[in-house]
């Protein structure tokens, strides 16, 4: 097992602070939680840094890059320590992922959840640097018998039902880093990361919701069985009654969405030429096709820009007359080249993940 030194937490007022001159929504100040507004993910590729959604379970910790290390180990062949300069040294790789947290939108469910009531901006893009997990776990060396790999970072805490102090820590399958294309990322938007978004280094995992993309990261050790952390087994699991009995299934792959970002809910527009524009994007496969729906007239399909790509969103627009006066409800519906489509109620779950129903906007014709 990974053992890791204690760092102590940054000051979590002035990270409030900055939380808020920045406009984001805060949700909880320590640990800092808050969404990105939807104003500022108005024709945005790449979202802002300062705009950037942030989820923590724990305080944010305040790492000495001076002091950090990167330790690979557990059933490796060579076990391996990296410092930060010697990964500035390699050579980088760029990807522009998507990341979301598997709780964004839990708002819309009909039954509440306990946690953390995100809205629809626990979502944004970013152009993140770093070098390839795969090459860092290739000079280590998998042996015979390795399973899963599990990531650790440096930000702790106590949770329920657990007494010793936990750590963030997460895992994934051999299969699912091959697929994955994850990136040690040490730069977001071509700066270092910031504080709260896992500076000095973090895991990046497109496609896949928020919590496998581990921020502090400190430590890296292959097992050769399968990890039961609290985060794993505890946390991020679809849980739902059917026929009296508990149904469970790991939160994995980011579930097909289409967000709509202009007009905005109780917007007034004159009569005439509407514009509808958003943003789509899915873990499973680029987004395909979204559809605009206006009072339940038939469904017409929007233009997308740029091209298809895995684990980054796609802007999205459509033109429709609208010449009665009146409340106008505009619905969106993505759908991507794995044949997912987005449902028309969100799915309810004990926990409130994955709530990718399907956005329903009101607006004002005068």
């Amino acid at each position: 097992m990974i053992t890791a030194l204690t760092t102590p937490p940054v000051d979590w007022e002035e990270a409030c602070r900055q939380a808020v001159d920045a406009g984001l929504r805060v949700h909880t100040a320590n640990p800092l939680n808050a969404e990105t507004p939807r104003l500022t993910m108005l024709g945005a590729d790449i979202t802002p840094t300062d705009h950037f959604y942030v989820r923590n379970h724990f305080p944010i910790p305040a790492v000495d890059a001076t002091d950090w290390r990167l330790t690979v180990g557990g059933h490796v062949r060579r076990r391996r320590t990296y410092s930060l300069e010697e990964l500035l040294a390699r050579r980088p790789h760029t990807r522009v992922v998507t990341l979301e947290c598997a709780g964004n939108n839990r708002s819309a469910l009909d039954r509440q959840q306990p946690d953390l009531q995100w809205g629809l901006g626990a979502a944004g893009t970013a152009a993140w640097t770093g070098v390839r997990l795969v090459d860092i776990l290739d000079e280590a060396g998998l042996a015979a018998d390795a399973c899963e790999v599990v990531f650790r970072g440096a930000d702790y805490g106590h949770v329920d039902g657990r007494t010793e102090t936990t750590f963030f820590e997460r895992s994934l399958a051999l299969a699912d880093i091959a697929d994955s294309a994850a990136l040690l990322a040490y730069e977001m938007n071509g700066a270092p990361l910031p504080r709260h978004h896992g500076y000095p280094l973090r895991l990046v995992v497109p496609g896949w919701y928020g919590m496998a993309s581990v921020k502090w990261l400190t430590d890296i050790e292959v097992i050769d069985h399968s990890f039961e952390g609290h985060f794993q087994t505890d946390r991020y699991r679809y849980e739902w009654l059917h026929d009296g009995q508990i149904l469970s299934e790991p939160v994995r792959h980011q579930r097909v969405r289409a967000v709509i970002t202009q007009p905005v809910a109780g917007q007034q527009l004159q009569c005439g030429e509407v514009t509808i524009r958003g943003l789509a994007w899915s873990g499973a496969a680029p987004i395909a096709h979204v559809w605009v729906s206006v009072d339940e007239r038939p469904w017409q399909q929007a233009r997308l820009a740029g091209a298809p790509v895995r684990g980054s969103w796609r802007q999205w627009e459509l033109g429709i007359e609208l010449d009665d006066p009146g409340a106008v409800t505009v619905r969106a519906c993505a759908v991507d080249h794995a044949g997912c489509r987005q449902p028309r109620k969100p799915r309810w779950n004990r926990l409130g993940y994955g709530a990718n129903a399907m956005q329903e906007v009101t607006i004002h014709i005068v």
